[in-house]
């Protein structure tokens, strides 16, 4: 498949070597549609480690993977003419998988990271192979991948075959423009070859934590982004709910230094300077002795979930470095079996991060609920209705949100805790990295709704408290609400307006509002 595709999808690329990808460069690829091209140094490695597989494949004596079955199966030397026939009956056969289609960005961010491995002359691919991947993701082709397949051990070996399958010329791709074609045809309209695989390369496709490790890069990055919301979110409902900010103050922070926590503190005191709400009730006449806890440790939990993510980025950047293939070519030559395909870092860290999504969703929640309580949201009218009795306000939205948090909670119970025994128990424990992946990527998707309800309640309860305006951050996350739903008033369909806010949240607008008014957030 090293022919020059005849149209490319990508204009922009990135380089992949002998050295590690970053998560900027995996979102790039699987989000923005960049294109990647081989370092020379890359294909001298690959070219250098394919001459060792070629003379043991020669030798008489059997080398898992080279000359012999898989698995439970490794017992079987196979002779040299029926190797591509192993090869090829490997990639059909692991490509079982079921359910649904996977998203687009998680098959390309698992397309970079396997081309990564065979970048490093780690694995004893051909040449050709490592382009395969290469032309496939410049020219916007992806194959078709389904939820189910993956047991996080001995790689994402379903996820994995099935795109193998494309470069082969088999199997289902979508187009750049996400038409359903057969891999052959595809291959054909960017005047590209199939791959007809030799000893060990087949093997060398499917052995790889990228499924898990791709989704764990973009959940980083989403999460970067949330827990940015999340502190704007809480800022709002202090504001709305005529909270203070003194308890934020940097001086209190330092004496339980979590830098996360820390972050999320500084975050508040920006976003609620110099806000006219404040301001109105922080005089030696205000009776309030404290805030309930889910306004008061906003930071404290934000700021924990902040320092999970940061564990799970120094986790992903050790597998971004890695070159994860069994049985894999060391760097003096020799061909030997590993576990280093077994998911457990990557599976733990997220799990751990969808327990930390579930519980800044759930604090979110909580303060909701206050906004719409009249015995606890210090004159605010019931539900925040317009005409209380007649109109039900947002009262259902919580409900609504309430829903979320509490599938979040069932999504935050840990996968990596569970095993099931496969390939006749010679793969007795695995991972599970796959499915943990799956529910965090839902969990993220809860989180960004959870969040956008709370900011479109705060948003209605600080329009309640006019003429008191809010600070100039969280002004402007209102301003850019209000351009697509509208303020108070007699009950509207609601839903439109929840899918509206959770757009804004989801593509950054209220974020860049927030920081266009003071500067970029921790």
């Amino acid at each position: 498949m090293n022919a020059t595709p005849a149209t490319h999808t990508a204009t922009r690329t990135i380089e992949v070597g002998i050295g590690a990808v970053t998560i900027a460069d995996v979102v790039d690829v699987a989000r923005n549609g960049y294109g990647v091209a081989l370092t020379a140094e890359s294909l001298t490695a690959i070219a250098e480690s394919r001459a060792r597989i070629e003379a043991l494949a020669a030798d008489p004596t059997p080398v898992y993977g080279v000359s012999t079955g898989f698995g439970a199966l490794a017992t079987r030397h196979i002779p040299a003419h029926l190797r591509t026939q192993l090869q090829r009956s490997l990639i059909r056969s692991h490509a079982a998988g079921s359910g649904p289609e996977v998203e687009r960005e998680v098959i390309r961010a698992l397309m970079l990271l396997r081309l990564s491995t065979l970048a490093t002359g780690r694995t004893g691919v051909r040449p050709v192979v490592a382009h395969a991947y290469a032309d496939l993701l410049t020219a916007g082709i992806t194959p078709v991948v389904h939820e189910y397949g993956s047991l996080g051990c001995s790689g994402d070996l379903a996820p994995l075959a099935h795109v193998a399958m494309a470069i082969i010329g088999e199997g289902s791709v979508r187009t750049a423009d996400g038409e359903l074609t057969d891999a052959a045809t595809a291959l054909a309209a960017h005047g590209l070859e199939p791959v007809v695989l030799a000893e060990k390369e087949g093997l060398a496709l499917i052995n790889g934590t990228d499924g898990m490790l791709g989704q764990l890069a973009l959940a980083i990055t989403d999460l970067d982004h949330l827990l940015k919301l999340a502190d704007i979110a809480a800022a709002m409902s202090v504001e709305g709910l005529l909270g203070t900010d003194q308890v934020f103050a940097a001086d209190l922070q330092t004496l339980r230094p979590h830098p996360g926590q820390g972050a999320a503190a500084s975050n508040m005191v920006r976003l609620l300077a110099d806000s006219p709400i404040v301001a109105s009730h922080a005089g030696p006449d205000c009776t309030r002795v404290q805030d309930a806890y889910s306004l008061r440790c906003a930071p404290q939990v934000a700021g924990g979930a902040r320092d999970t993510v940061d564990h799970a980025r120094l986790v992903a950047g050790r597998e971004l470095a890695s070159a994860v293939d069994n049985p894999v070519v060391t760097l003096d030559g020799r061909v030997r079996s590993n576990g280093n395909f077994h998911g457990a870092p990557v599976a733990y860290v997220l799990d751990f991060l969808a327990i930390v999504t579930a519980d800044v969703a759930g604090i979110s929640e909580r303060r909701t609920d206050r906004f719409l309580d009249v015995a606890r949201n210090h004159g605010l009218t019931p539900f925040l209705a317009d005409d209380p009795g007649v109109d039900s306000g947002l009262m259902i939205a919580q409900y609504t949100q309430a829903a979320v948090v509490s599938e979040l909670k069932r999504l935050a119970s840990p996968a990596s805790v569970d095993s099931i025994p496969s390939s006749a128990m010679q793969e007795d424990h695995v991972s599970m990295g796959w499915s943990g992946a799956r529910k965090l990527r839902r969990s993220i998707d809860g989180l960004t709704r959870v969040l956008a309800i709370e900011i479109l309640t705060a948003a209605r309860g600080i329009d309640l408290r006019s003429p008191l305006e809010p600070s100039p951050a969280t002004g402007a996350v209102l301003r850019t609400l209000r351009e697509k739903v509208q303020g108070p008033g007699t009950d509207r369909f609601l839903s439109p307006e929840i899918e509206a806010a959770v757009d804004l949240a989801a593509s950054g607008a209220l974020v860049a509002a927030a920081e266009n008014a003071i500067g970029a957030l921790a």
